[in-house]
């Protein structure tokens, strides 16, 4: 009985602080109809650690603990849309993210730092049709180098698992907002990357144009 209680509390104080935004364009459809590829950028991520955790690190270690994050981000959004297409449910096809940030750095373009350029102008360099951007919050590293580097400071101990994901899908033809998707959770969001996207991804996939 006291299992049972406790898996409920857990479920609905999850479920109490989720939240979710979504924004989808009103030509969405015809949007889709004309787009072969997307590509996922690596996202803005930002680790937003506690006091105590942030004093055993420089900023330099932070920052490229938010670099490998969005690395780690974007291999786990592109694993969850390649999912999505073997089950026959995504309607695009998904540029492998090493193409994506090796096309970008050829043609001079910092992964992390992209945001003066339009997503036409990066859609023309990249080959495809429409991109993924955006920015992330956790409270905790997902990347497994960076959460056994912070547990050996702070013992294992983090703050309750958070997470915001607000993503922008961009049409490249007339850098037109095609969706925006907004979603703040907290609670058990796994161990690595791929386990948050997952929590963040799930309900969203019936609900964006790109799949069915």
């Amino acid at each position: 009985m006291k299992t049972f209680v406790f898996v409920l509390s857990f479920l609905f104080t999850t479920a109490a602080f989720s939240q979710t935004k979504l924004y989808v364009h009103p030509d969405a459809d015809e949007y889709v109809e004309n787009t072969t590829t997307i590509a996922i950028l690596p996202l803005r991520v930002q680790v937003k650690l506690r006091p105590k955790e942030l004093k055993d690190f420089t900023s330099e270690q932070i920052a490229e603990m938010n670099r490998n994050e969005a690395l780690d981000v974007q291999k786990g959004m592109y694993t969850w849309f390649l999912t999505r297409k073997k089950r026959g449910s995504l309607l695009v096809e998904v540029q492998n993210p090493a193409r994506t940030n090796a096309l970008l750095q050829q043609n001079g373009i910092d992964i992390h730092n992209y945001d003066q350029y339009l997503p036409s102008e990066l859609g023309k360099i990249l080959g495809v049709e429409a991109v993924i951007t955006g920015t992330l919050e956790t409270s905790k590293p997902m990347s497994n180098a960076a959460a056994i580097g912070l547990a050996v400071f702070t013992g294992g101990m983090f703050a309750t698992s958070t997470a915001t994901l607000n993503m922008d899908i961009s049409n490249v033809t007339d850098d037109e907002l095609v969706v925006n998707y907004n979603k703040k959770v907290k609670g058990s969001l796994g161990s690595d990357a791929q386990d948050l996207i997952n929590v963040l991804m799930r309900k969203v996939s019936r609900r964006i144009p790109y799949t069915k």
